[in-house]
């Protein structure tokens, strides 16, 4: 029997008519560059597609060589609204969103249980964009997927990097990390921040990203772990934030799109 986790922010974050929403996302993947080798693990923000989906989308052009062969997407996400330690998965078989259901790894979602840090927590979904706004992007870079939802209260780079040990995977497996960079900076000064966050990531250097750099910092930097362990290359694809896009420049919100290769 399906238990299914519906959309909170379908009609606000991105469009809620599924015809519209395919379109949308569509037409960004379309317009992002593509070249260079499929990634292992990318970083892609959250915010609304407005705002941020263009550097979503160039992170998640980089799928097309592979679209066929990813079959399970390792999903970590940041909790905006909810404040619990660890990690959480949610009590349910599918996540849904206009453009049709994903279905939960089950075994995936099994092994990172077996962890400590790692409960049940639905309460931590709901409401939530950070991981809801990756999976438009993903249902059409990809043929067929099942996800391992995983939202990131305040846990440690290490316990994060334990998750992502254990659900790593080969070829078949993507991981995806949510996270925007600075928040609320002047357009120079975002741009500032944001240039040395990158700098950090492209370093695979965790311990010189703050909470204030980025506000997927707790599973970004267990990314930034495992990825020096595994030996992995990183390319910023993008770098812009909400004043390029949609917003003014007093206020802005950083993103930027990597891929590790």
């Amino acid at each position: 029997m399906q238990n299914v986790l519906t959309p909170s922010v379908a009609g606000m974050f991105y469009p809620a008519d599924a015809q519209t929403l395919r379109a949308d996302v569509a037409r960004m993947l379309g317009a992002a560059r593509a070249e260079g080798p499929p990634p292992k693990a990318l970083v892609a923000p959250h915010a609304g597609y407005v705002y941020s989906g263009a550097i979503a989308a160039s992170a998640y052009a980089r799928l097309a060589p592979v679209s066929a062969r990813v079959r399970r997407v390792v999903l970590l996400a940041p909790s905006h609204r909810l404040p619990f330690r660890g990690l959480a998965v949610p009590e349910v078989t599918h996540l849904r969103t206009p453009l049709g259901d994903v279905e939960i790894d089950a075994e995936g979602v099994a092994e990172a249980l077996a962890l400590p840090q790692v409960q049940v927590l639905d309460q931590a979904f709901r409401g939530e964009h950070a991981l809801e706004v990756q999976l438009p992007f993903l249902q059409l870079a990809l043929e067929q997927f099942r996800v391992v939802p995983l939202i990131v209260g305040e846990a440690a780079a290490g316990r994060v990097a334990e998750v992502l040990r254990v659900l790593w995977g080969g070829d078949e497996t993507l991981i995806v990390v949510s996270s925007d960079l600075s928040h609320y900076l002047d357009y120079a000064g975002a741009r500032r921040r944001d240039a040395a966050t990158t700098e950090a990531i492209e370093a695979l250097d965790a311990d010189a990203i703050g909470y204030d750099d980025a506000c997927g910092r707790n599973p970004l930097t267990g990314l930034l772990l495992v990825a020096r362990e595994k030996g992995l290359e990183v390319d910023t694809v993008d770098l812009r934030n909400s004043g390029d896009t949609a917003g003014t420049r007093d206020r802005v919100v950083g993103y930027g799109a990597y891929v590790f290769t």
